[in-house]
């Protein structure tokens, strides 16, 4: 099944100071380890920047801005989007169709936000899901931990029967990608 690997919403402004996701820094390196993964068989790796308008994401701010830590190629195909679901209202679907993927690995930030509305819409569109279990992170929510809301989107996500296709969560060193 061809593959596409979506990394979403790793941003300056989500990686460091105040709104830095739970270990960011390893969430980055198992990131960049399935994305050399993805590109080592020629696999689509696209990166997703999230973005407001009049607020701390507008495009082009440092705080917009990818984190220096992420590993980008001048191959990866860019995608922007103001919502948490990476497929509304942006050109993803068309062009994962265009492409002929028919799966999707996704990675990112945050947990709860964008990594689960994307996952959900992702199986709602027919693509099958292997949510990179140690890929995605998120921050404490005066509720629960960062690390139990990663841990439960796992469990509840790859508990989702509804749409068809499923979700498998899947350590980084263990994703196996085809193009």
């Amino acid at each position: 099944m061809p593959a596409a690997v979506l990394i979403i919403d790793v941003q300056e402004i989500l990686c460091s100071g105040e709104q830095a996701a739970y270990d960011v820094e390893r969430v980055i390196n198992r990131i960049n380890l399935v994305s050399r993964k993805a590109r080592a068989v020629g696999a689509l790796v696209v990166v997703i920047q999230h973005e407001t308008h009049g607020g701390e994401m507008d495009y082009g701010t440092d705080s917009w801005k990818l984190d220096p830590a992420l590993e980008i190629h001048t191959g990866d195909v860019h995608v922007r989007k103001t919502a948490t679901d990476s497929f509304h209202r942006t050109e993803l679907h068309e062009l994962l169709q265009s492409r002929g993927i028919t799966s999707l690995v996704i990675c990112g930030l945050q947990s709860e936000f964008c990594v689960d509305t994307t996952t959900r819409r992702a199986m709602a569109l027919g693509y099958p899901v292997v949510l990179v279990s140690d890929g995605h992170s998120t921050v404490d929510n005066g509720v629960l931990s960062a690390a139990q809301i990663s841990a439960h989107h796992n469990k509840t996500l790859a508990s989702i029967e509804s749409f068809g296709p499923r979700v498998r969560a899947v350590p980084a060193d263990q994703v196996h990608i085809e193009a």
